[in-house]
């Protein structure tokens, strides 16, 4: 199986995983990269962190539905031409009603 990989992708051999996994783990952990390992008469798996693979099955789902796919992109569009200024916390509290003068839940 020919595979195009992004520049963040090890490959390696069962064996060679098995021999250095400890290393393999503590790599894959600190730099977000993906390894590819492959066995002979398996499919090849991929070991990536799991909150990646949580993120990207949740995108994955989103995008399923063509109108919410187009949802997305429209207001990440609108999100990414917009600029907007800071504003005061006083001012944002006032606006939802959470003006009681204290600033203890801060």
């Amino acid at each position: 199986m020919l595979y195009i990989f992004q520049d963040m992708t090890i490959v390696r051999s069962y064996t060679e995983a098995r021999r250095s996994l400890a290393a393999l783990w503590d790599r894959l952990e600190e730099s977000g990269e993906v390894a590819i390992l492959r066995r002979r008469g398996h499919k090849d798996l991929a070991v990536l962190d799991a909150e990646e693979l949580a993120a990207l099955r949740e995108t994955a789902h989103l995008l399923r539905s063509p109108n919410t796919a187009l949802r997305l992109l429209v207001a990440l569009n609108r999100a990414l031409g917009q600029t907007s200024e800071s504003t005061p916390l006083d001012q944002l509290r006032s606006a939802l009603n959470l003006d009681d003068g204290s600033e203890e839940d801060i």
